[in-house]
């Protein structure tokens, strides 16, 4: 199982959003760079993904999980563009802020930090268990 990050306007798409649509989840549409494309067309059914707030809040919420697989993009017709569908598993004990992330030394190369406009990238195992510990106050 591999692990990522998804970032989403709260304004737009919530975490309380996903939650509401239950266990069919929801398409990740309208990623438009091919990187984030890359990624997602690189999940796997029960892959595990933080869910985060951008722009507002500037936090990991919660948990979600991959699905559907990679599929064309309903929001184009161009075929270039593909996404995969994610569903709430669970809300984390706490946000994680980006500023926590960032001052935290163990995290410097996590994407979140390094690649911070990329909407959809990698977590590795132990970046995922360190967020894991933050939220839970460990």
């Amino acid at each position: 199982m591999a692990l990522w990050l998804m970032k989403s306007e709260p304004d737009v798409f919530s975490w309380d959003d996903l939650v509401a649509k239950g266990s069919k989840g929801e398409e990740w549409d309208g990623v438009r760079n091919y990187q984030a494309r890359n990624n997602m067309k690189a999940m796997a059914i029960g892959d595990r993904v933080f869910f985060y707030h951008s722009n507002i809040g500037k936090e990991i919420v919660g948990v979600a999980e991959v699905c559907a697989l990679a599929h064309p993009d309903s929001t184009t017709d161009d075929p270039r563009w593909e996404c995969v569908d994610i569903r709430a598993v669970e809300p984390l004990p706490r946000p994680v802020t980006l500023a926590e992330v960032k001052d935290t030394p163990e995290l410097a190369d996590m994407a979140l930090v390094k690649s911070m406009r990329l909407s959809v990238q990698p977590v590795t195992e132990e970046e995922w268990k360190i967020v894991c510990r933050m939220a839970r106050g460990d």
